[in-house]
């Protein structure tokens, strides 16, 4: 009666994992709006003139982007409109590509040159900045504030010389206001991503002026990769102390008190989980900044600098930088050295940091010697077990001296059964006399736990992973095992609901990880109550299930660490026979125990 009891706890708990990751499956794989037809040109005209409506929330995915059919060909046909203007001027740095707009003085158009859309390596480059007003506007301004001074807005055609933007060929812009004032924008770029703005104003009225320099950055959430628990999309920046990973889109859009800023900004923008966009203070500088919502999934992160007094005859100037690109993190702590506040941190790597960030200078170093970042992640496995290998043998030795004791500890739990604080007190003085550690079986397995978030964090944050094959069908080791029954299906026309994903989107990794992991818990030879054993007879097929969605890196390491651990057991059996037949003797009883019950 016990047993059956037990058995559909355990059938409950496995049930409870299974469908607990439905959220993630529809997480990792989400399903793109589908529209039953794209609007005429004479049906889009008649819709634009309608009353606007509040915009429904565009479905994010993990990389972010466009997802509606619709909005992807209305962005392609306004960029091929946008762009074509001849007064543009061209960026053409050796990381950074697109143009900026003399009208109102925007960087509105950046792709990212080393960075492609997709595993197909001639899929383009990543966009980051598109023009305003379009489907995927996100664009960054500087310009100026003040009171009775006619200063330049988001309608003033500037005049442009040089070009096009690259280290070592600057950009000036240049704007005068007919009362004496001359407004300019210096614009240099570096070999990465970041371009830096000197904003003068030069004055050559009769009198003084004042003015606030400012800068900002507008993006649409609609291109938002999506925010989860544990990686933010959203707002952040640094302010006092610390690195804020939030207010999030939503948020902002709720209250619009979520975008004030506490403390002293250094630098501020948005992120999704690759990119970033941000702008920085000139540094020392006392800026007034914060994040709004314009509303229709429009969004702002503006910072204005304190009034300064331009006297008559004299010019003032403050540098601004815009980052607009990956997040690299060799490049984020190239910027942070620079003199760039916390700028490092700008990649969420949360608690396991101090782990996760050695991980992955590991794994990128070890990438470098062989080429190959599933390579690299089965070695860096070894080198961890061969780190780990004394920690286990001592293990072992524990488990072998515990199973010595057996004999004694038995004896003293009928001695005691009525004391329990007294048999508990004697198990104590006997582990000592005998110089046994009762945890020490437990050490191995405290140890991985972190290692293994922290590289789930490498796999889902680190950039360097995003569209590293390994071999045969693995393209991505940043994304799910592709081969499973729903991609299958897909190439004769069947979708897959997202609901039904966490049965059909098992890979080959996952079948892989569910075996492995049987195998493992069937060598190990420690004693399990029947609780124990229909739970770690359940488990490995539940957690296959479970783990399906997440990187095919990720289950990469968790099956050579698997096979790992069994050749590991194996050897060390060897070492102590007593514990191989004890587990011998142990499958057997159990056996024998389960025919009785069976027999009943």
């Amino acid at each position: 009666m016990d047993n059956q009891r037990n058995l559909l706890l355990a059938v409950v708990l496995c049930g409870l994992l299974l469908f607990g990751s439905q959220a993630l499956t529809q997480y990792f794989y989400p399903q793109p709006v589908v529209t039953s037809e794209v609007a005429s040109p004479a049906a889009s005209k008649a819709a634009s003139e309608e009353v606007p409506t509040a915009s429904t929330p565009a479905k994010r995915t993990r990389e972010g982007g466009l997802q509606d059919p619709a909005d992807i060909a209305k962005e392609e046909a306004e960029l091929a409109t946008e762009l074509v203007a001849a007064d543009r001027i061209k960026i053409d740095a050796p990381e950074l590509a697109g143009s900026i707009n003399p009208l109102g003085a925007r960087i509105d158009d950046i792709v990212l040159k080393t960075h492609s859309q997709t595993v197909e390596r001639d899929s383009g480059p990543v966009r980051i900045f598109s023009p305003a007003d379009t489907e995927a506007q996100h664009y960054a301004q500087f310009g100026w504030s003040g009171d009775g001074v006619r200063l330049p807005g988001i309608d003033t055609v500037w005049q442009a010389e040089g070009g096009p933007l690259a280290p070592g060929q600057p950009v000036t812009l240049t704007w005068n206001n007919g009362e004496g004032l001359l407004f300019t924008i210096k614009l240099t770029v570096d070999d990465h991503y970041m371009i830096t703005a000197e904003q003068t104003v030069a004055n050559t009225s009769g009198g003084p002026v004042v003015v606030r320099p400012r800068a900002g950055i507008v993006r649409t959430s609609k291109t938002a990769s999506a925010s989860t628990f544990n990686v933010h999309s959203g707002a952040i920046g640094a302010f006092g102390d610390g690195v804020n990973f939030g207010p999030d889109y939503d948020d902002l859009a709720e209250d619009a008190a979520e975008g004030r800023i506490e403390g002293t900004p250094h630098w501020l923008g948005f992120t999704d989980i690759y990119w970033l966009s941000a702008v920085i203070p000139q540094d020392g500088s006392n800026v007034d900044a914060d994040f709004q919502s314009l509303g229709d999934q429009l969004y702002v992160a503006r910072m204005e600098y304190q009034p300064v007094t331009v006297a008559a005859g004299q010019q003032v100037t403050k540098t601004t930088q815009l980052f607009a690109g990956a997040k690299e993190s060799a490049i984020l702590d190239q910027y942070e050295t620079a003199g760039i506040e916390k700028f490092g941190n700008a990649i969420d790597w949360g608690w396991f940091g101090w782990i996760a960030r050695p991980i992955w200078w590991l794994l990128t170093h070890l990438f470098a010697l062989v080429g190959n970042f599933g390579l690299a992640i089965i070695l860096m496995t070894v080198l961890i077990r061969l780190v780990l290998f004394p920690i286990a043998q001592k293990q072992f030795a524990s488990m072998a001296q515990m199973k010595a004791i057996q004999p004694k500890m038995k004896a003293l739990q009928e001695r005691y059964k009525d004391d329990k604080q007294k048999q508990q007190q004697e198990i104590m003085a006997l582990y000592k006399k005998e110089k046994v550690n009762p945890l020490a079986g437990c050490l191995p397995i405290l140890i991985q736990i972190p290692i293994f978030f922290a590289l789930y964090k490498t796999l889902i944050l680190a950039i360097e992973m995003r569209h590293q094959p390994f071999m045969l069908w693995i393209e991505d080791l940043s994304a799910p095992d592709p081969a499973n029954l729903a991609y299958l299906l897909s190439l004769i026309g069947i979708n897959v609901p997202s609901w039904l994903m966490f049965i059909f989107g098992v890979g080959i990794l996952a079948v892989l990880l569910g075996v492995t992991m049987w195998a493992t818990f069937r060598l190990n030879p420690t004693a399990m109550d029947p609780m124990q054993q229909q739970i770690f007879s359940i488990m490995p097929w539940a957690l296959m299930f479970v783990m399906a969605p997440f990187a095919a890196g990720l289950l990469l390491y968790w099956v050579t660490n698997n096979i790992l651990t069994l050749a590991q057991q194996s050897y060390l059996y060897s070492k102590h026979p007593q514990l191989k037949a004890a587990a011998v003797k142990q499958k057997a009883d159990q056996e024998k125990v389960a025919e009785r019950d069976a027999g009943t």
